[in-house]
């Protein structure tokens, strides 16, 4: 099954501290992109905000059953390459919201024709 059509979505919401956006991305994509990429497997995405509450960094990555989010997020806690990830992006993350949302099979989506 692919990234999409996972049933629960981690939808992660960062809000990093202001004009340090680019800092953020280099260190997430270097630090923690291989570590995601081996614990937690493909992510859904990842988006910038630019409408509403800015410097906000939104990535969805999606499980098969909240056993499997929770084997995935113990997986990626404990690696040990982890810490340093965390250490290096401390001081550019202002907050950090973090929501499971589960799909929802819509009958109308299913009749549209593409």
């Amino acid at each position: 099954m692919n990234a999409l059509a996972k049933p629960l979505v981690d939808h992660r919401v960062y809000t990093i501290a202001l004009r340090k956006m680019g800092e953020f991305i280099e260190v997430f994509d270097r630090l923690a992109m291989p570590i995601l990429l081996e614990t937690l497997g493909h992510p859904i995405g990842f988006h910038t905000s630019m409408v509403g509450p800015q410097n906000q960094f939104v990535h969805l990555w999606g499980y098969d059953s909240l056993a499997d989010y929770e084997a995935r997020c113990k997986a990626r806690d404990a690696h040990p390459g982890f810490a340093a990830y965390l250490a290096a992006s401390e001081h550019l993350i202002v907050a950090q919201e973090t929501r499971l949302i589960r799909s929802v099979a819509l009958p109308s989506v299913h009749r549209i024709k593409t």
